[in-house]
C-alpha cells in the first residue's frame, strides 16, 4: 500500500473506473495482463466519478499548456485507477516501462512533452526513479475522442499472480 499512501501525501484520490460516455461502447479492456507485463489502453483526463473531464479542446488554442499538464496527471491517475481494478494493488508494479502521450494540438502547437511531463511527473513521484523511469512519446494529433486535450497510454511490468477473492 505504498503506493496509495503516496497518493494520500500528495492530497491525491484515485477516481472510479472509467465510464463511458453516452451512447458509447468499450469494446476492449482498459488493462491487459498477459505474462509480467500490463499493457493499458489510452486513458483520458477523468473525473471522481470515472466520466470524461475537461477541458475540451486543442491544446495552444482552447486549452493552455499548464491546462492540459494537469489533464495528463488526471489521465495518469485514471491509468492508476485502472491498474488498481485490474491487479489489485498499486504496489504490484514493478516497473514503468512506457507512456505513450497523445496531445490534442492546434497546428502550430509544438510543446507536447511539457503537456505529458503531467503524467510523467505523477509517476517518477509515486515510484522513484528507479521504478518509475520509462521510456517515453509525446506526440500531437490532429484531434481526440469527445475533444479531450490528452490521451495517455502505458506498459508496466508487474510481480506476482492476480489473487481472485
Amino acid at each position: 500500500m505504498q503506493i496509495e499512501e503516496r497518493l494520500e501525501a500528495l492530497g491525491l484520490t484515485l477516481p472510479q473506473p472509467v465510464k463511458a460516455p453516452s451512447g458509447v461502447r468499450f469494446p476492449f479492456a482498459f488493462v491487459r495482463v498477459r505474462g509480467n507485463r500490463a499493457y493499458i489502453s489510452g486513458h483520458s483526463p477523468t473525473q471522481a466519478d470515472g466520466s470524461v473531464a475537461g477541458p475540451f479542446g486543442k491544446v495552444g488554442a482552447e486549452v493552455s499548456v499548464e491546462e492540459a499538464y494537469q489533464a495528463a496527471q488526471s489521465a495518469g491517475l485514471a491509468i492508476l485507477a485502472s491498474l488498481k481494478q485490474e491487479l489489485g494493488d498499486l504496489d504490484r508494479v514493478v516497473a514503468w516501462l512506457r507512456v505513450f502521450g497523445m496531445v490534442n494540438a492546434a497546428p502550430a502547437f509544438t510543446r507536447h512533452p511539457e503537456v505529458i511531463n503531467g503524467c510523467s511527473d505523477l509517476i517518477l513521484k509515486l515510484y522513484g526513479a528507479e521504478a518509475g523511469q520509462h521510456a517515453r512519446s509525446a506526440v500531437g494529433m490532429v484531434s481526440l475522442p469527445f475533444n479531450i486535450p490528452v490521451e495517455i497510454e502505458a506498459e508496466v511490468e508487474i510481480s506476482g499472480k492476480i489473487s481472485i477473492d
